[in-house]
């Protein structure tokens, strides 16, 4: 029961954490960072009364109703939780920090928190920052079996019917999203009149923000990635490096019996995985036991079992 409760809390704690990201650092300064909410900076362009955050209900709860629709899919409630309070987070922290109805509907950087946020004269780093920022609230949540919905549906639609890889996919929505972007925002293409001056360079900034956030939502989900799968194949007993796998590194490894193509000759052939930070100790280590032992040192991608990461479940959300 802790462990759930604490995993929802995460969930909410994910949420705010993107929502932030996109009231300070993207929604005021019209960057488009593809998927539903990118959308819907756009269409505030247009309707600049509707928030984004209510734009967002208006993609996500029709794209959650064809996901049971076309894909069969047996929503959790954590995804629908997260899916449905982002956009809610994100009107009442806009409301929050804008002085008036009309700089929250104009999303004034200017008249951010009092002015004390504006980066106009900042735009790269906001993206990074802003990027970086949604991309940890992504993460939180996807790694508590739960998504935010958007993008992923509409994703998955084509992937099941137009046969795009799922990766194919995403680019192909967030692409879309980004030229909606140049078109309305960059270009000014049905803008309002109290839209700021066109400015198409805004959708350079918008790919370095898909691309930032992209990286650190990875990063989030997955870890460094950095454990190392080591091979040592030995014309002898490797008895000491035993001792020191199992004592010094608090560690075990797979001893498999094998013998040289050439020589036929029995080897000990050992098999383990460490963190790369215990790599340099054990090839010394190796070199003590057996100067002429063979090695080959390759990355983990995943690493599941005793004093690594649990299996999943049938029903968990895979973030890889």
């Amino acid at each position: 029961m802790r462990k759930t409760i604490f995993s929802w809390i995460n969930i909410f704690i994910g949420c705010t954490i993107m929502a932030a990201g996109f009231v300070f650092f993207i929604n005021p300064y019209n960057l488009v960072p593809g998927g539903v909410y990118g959308a819907s900076i756009v269409l505030h362009n247009l309707f600049p009364s509707i928030q984004v955050g209510t734009f967002g209900y208006m993609f996500d709860i029709p794209l959650l109703i064809l996901s049971v629709v076309l894909l069969g899919s047996k929503l959790g409630g954590r995804t629908i939780a997260a899916a449905l309070t982002t956009p809610l987070i994100m009107n009442v922290i806009s409301a929050l920090s804008y002085p008036s109805e009309e700089a929250l509907h104009a999303l004034d950087p200017s008249q951010l928190l009092g002015g004390a946020f504006d980066m106009t004269d900042h735009l790269m780093l906001t993206t990074i920052i802003g990027a970086a920022v949604i991309g940890i609230g992504q993460g939180i949540v996807v790694r508590n079996q739960a998504t935010t919905g958007g993008t992923d549906i509409v994703a998955m639609i084509l992937q099941k019917y137009a046969h795009f890889r799922f990766s194919n996919a995403i680019l192909l929505v967030d692409g879309l999203v980004v030229l909606f972007g140049l078109l309305v925002i960059g270009f000014g293409v049905g803008g309002a009149e109290d839209v700021s001056q066109p400015s198409w360079h805004l959708s350079f900034y918008s790919l370095i923000a898909i691309f930032v956030c992209s990286r650190v939502l990875a990063r989030v989900i997955n870890g460094e990635k950095n454990d190392k799968l080591i091979f040592v194949i030995s014309n002898k007993k490797l008895t000491d490096l035993h001792h020191y796998i199992i004592q010094d590194m608090d560690r075990t490894a797979t001893c498999i019996k094998s013998s040289g193509l050439y020589t036929k000759e029995d080897k000990e052939m050992l098999f383990l995985v460490v963190s790369y930070k215990e790599v340099a100790g054990l090839k010394t280590k190796i070199k003590e036991a057996d100067p002429n032992a063979f090695v080959v040192v390759t990355d983990a991608y995943d690493t599941f079992g005793e004093g690594w990461k649990e299996l999943p479940s049938k029903n968990e959300v895979q973030p890889e």
